[in-house]
């Protein structure tokens, strides 16, 4: 069958849009230039091939339809080359989730000098892992031999189910939880006040950690530089090391006599050896970018305070000015498009109505989500989402046009959104995190695999919502969804796990993370509105903000920074001109 020309030509524009969106997003988040090609390849793919499953499904759905007709299908291909896209999507997902970034992230942060000793680490730190989950394989393999007899079938079935559960427990925990906290964030962050009131509460505990973090590299540095003036019981080729070490710190001297006095409460072995400065490498390297990391999120913070602020102090004039030159202006707000008095009406009633308009849409679309997951087995036929893809005309009936196509996408792309957006809340992931052109390199490899992880689980999870009829006949059901339906575990478990969405809603719609923070001083979910915040807290991180801002406290001894000052912020109050307005 040949394929249609508009259909190549809609899948190459929406690739290449793809792979557009992916290196923008390496580039918002890596330094390109000094990333290796080894790092930048292997996280552009485990991007690229995921987001791809998002265009990938909707063709897949128009593609099975027995019919001869071609201008109902929507976007299509040939059966033979769908199942070639997934085979190769799937495979290369998987091996980049399970193999290639969990190596290349430890080989990161290793902090062994050679390609040698950084790989056999790397090896070891998996190796414990992947002994776990070869175990576990043994014993599903055991289980799906006793159910369906050897079969050279049943190990890639095995090896299949397993990684679509294992994905599957993380996609619909955090997806449940994105499904209430990107809604209500929305919601929340559309009045102008309470965002500031939020800001202004969050910010002793961002100050905190950053100064812990700048705490923590002091005190490394000072053990650093310790080594640094040792003089015996070092070989040459570890005095070598030392200096490489200082040298990829960026360590000045002026912060070598700032840390000189401290150096005598730090502890250093007799016999310094490999593993020993890899270890303070390693740690060096991770105290630095938490440190970025904390710096980061404390700018951003004084930088939203300001513009919060800026808004509202111009309720009285009702005009608000930017400053071109501002580095954190947007474009068009560089362009001068708006006028004073427009841009206050904007950013004080456009766009926060717009925010509640959205949330609106998002929450009920969540609704629907978590409604479709209840019922897509007992009563597939009150599933809401099956009603907005497949057609339920008449004469089509179980088809899926080209506006489904598009419902289709927009339903993987908030449940993947959700699910994304629940990373910063979830403070189980350690020190990782995405951090503006400063992101450490195994914290982007983690990320990268994770939304490799999230996807095919994800994908499927969407393509049940939609009727039997309807999802077993596409090439996606045959190449995954029948070797996960191989035996009644299998069956079972994408049967009725599903349901336990209802456990992260309801934790986070009722706030029950803030009530066993309370009863086991165990946070386990960073809500950026917390409601227990005390009034305390609120003045507390206002008066912070107000000396950080007039410059009293400035971190490192460090000149005022011009993006916290509000003099040059994006957005300032302009006094109302004597004349009146006609």
């Amino acid at each position: 069958m040949s394929i249609s020309t508009a259909s190549l030509a809609f899948a190459f524009i929406a690739l290449l849009l793809i792979a557009l969106v992916g290196l923008l997003l390496l580039r918002h988040f890596l330094p390109i230039r000094s990333t290796p090609a080894y790092v930048l390849v292997p996280i552009f793919l485990a991007l690229f091939l995921p987001v791809n499953v998002i265009l990938l499904l909707p063709i897949d759905l128009a593609s099975s339809l027995r019919t001869e007709d071609e201008a109902t299908r929507g976007v299509w291909f040939p059966e033979r080359l769908v199942l070639v896209a997934w085979r190769i999507t799937y495979w290369l997902t998987f091996a980049l989730t399970w193999f290639i970034l969990p190596l290349l992230g430890e080989y990161i942060d290793s902090g062994y000098r050679t390609p040698k000793d950084r790989f056999i680490y790397s090896l070891r730190s998996n190796g414990r892992y992947q002994l776990i989950v070869f175990a576990l394989a043994v014993a599903g393999l055991v289980y799906v031999f006793l159910q369906n007899g050897f079969e050279g079938t049943s190990v890639k079935a095995l090896v299949m189910a397993l990684a679509y559960c294992w994905g599957l427990i993380f996609a619909i925990y955090l997806m449940g939880h994105g499904l209430v906290a990107v809604p209500r964030r929305l919601y929340r962050n559309a009045n102008v006040s309470t965002r500031l009131r939020n800001i202004q509460s969050q910010a002793p505990g961002v100050y905190e950690r950053f100064m812990d973090s700048n705490a923590a590299l002091e005190d490394l540095e000072s053990q650093l530089t310790q080594l640094r003036q040792r003089k015996n019981g070092i070989s040459r080729d570890h005095q070598e090391w030392i200096e490489e070490i200082a040298d990829g710190s960026d360590l000045p001297e002026s912060r070598l006599l700032s840390t000189a006095a401290r150096t005598s409460n730090v502890a250093i072995p007799a016999v310094i050896t490999d593993r020993y400065l890899a270890e303070l490498a390693r740690k060096l390297n991770r105290a630095r970018h938490k440190r970025l990391r904390f710096d980061d999120t404390w700018q951003r913070l004084l930088r939203d305070a300001v513009d919060t602020q800026a808004i509202i102090t111009a309720s009285p004039s009702k005009r608000l000015s930017t400053d071109p030159s501002s580095p954190h202006s947007y474009l068009f707000e560089r362009l001068q498009v708006l006028t004073p008095y427009t841009r206050y009406l904007l950013y004080s009633h456009v766009l926060p109505k717009l925010q509640i308009f959205l949330a609106a849409v998002l929450a009920l679309a969540s609704v629907f989500i978590v409604w479709s997951e209840l019922v897509k087995y007992a009563a597939p036929n009150l599933s809401i989402i099956r009603f907005t893809v497949v057609s339920t005309r008449h004469r089509d009936d179980g088809k899926v046009h080209f506006a489904g196509q598009i419902m289709a996408a927009l339903w993987m792309c908030y449940m993947m959104t959700a699910a994304l957006a629940s990373f910063g809340d979830v403070k189980v992931w350690g020190n990782r995190a995405l951090v503006r052109r400063n992101t450490y390199g195994e914290s982007a490899t983690w990320y990268a695999g994770q939304v490799a992880k999230l996807t095919v689980p994800l994908a499927y999870n969407f393509l049940t919502f939609l009727p039997p009829a309807v999802h077993r006949e596409t090439t996606f059901y045959r190449f995954l969804g029948q070797l996960i339906n191989l035996t009644p575990l299998g069956k079972g478990f994408d049967f009725f796990f599903p349901i336990f969405i209802l456990v992260p809603v309801c934790a986070t719609l009722f706030n029950l993370y803030g009530r066993v923070k309370g009863v086991f001083r165990f946070d386990i979910v960073e809500d950026d509105h917390d409601e227990g915040s005390s009034t305390a807290t609120w003045m507390e991180g206002r008066k912070l903000i107000e000396r950080e801002l007039k410059g009293t406290t400035t971190a490192f001894s460090r000149p005022a920074n011009r993006a916290t000052d509000p003099a040059n912020s994006p957005y300032r109050d302009t006094p109302a001109p004597d004349t009146p307005r006609r």
